[in-house]
């Protein structure tokens, strides 16, 4: 797997558009283009995982760092209420080649 194959590297470096919700010097948030929810952005590290069980044994701190990010925005955006998603190989949904990723859904209360 290579970072240029990579949908969300992709997205990061401006190759595809992307609406920003946060970003910091290693983390970026943006709005899923095909929403589940009322809110439904996606939270993903700069750094290029495969996935959120490698992030976790590389950069735990940046694991937190990242449910925290998704907490700021549930609380600006909807009223502090969200989950989070990581799907971690195939048979979890994780689709081709992808990030380390948390996906902050908030439904409609």
């Amino acid at each position: 797997m290579s970072d240029k194959d990579c949908l969300f590297c992709k997205i990061i470096a401006g190759e595809i558009p992307s609406e920003k919700v946060y970003e910091d010097d290693t983390t970026y948030a943006f709005k899923d283009i095909n929403p589940k929810a009322k809110v439904h952005v996606l939270v993903v590290p700069r750094k290029h995982y495969a996935n959120v069980a490698e992030l976790a044994a590389a950069d735990p701190q940046q694991l937190a760092h990242m449910a925290q990010v998704a907490q700021n925005i549930a609380d600006q955006e909807f009223h502090g209420a969200f989950r989070l998603i990581f799907n971690t190989g195939i048979d979890a949904g994780q689709e081709g080649i992808q990030r380390a990723c948390s996906r902050a859904d908030r439904r409609k209360a």
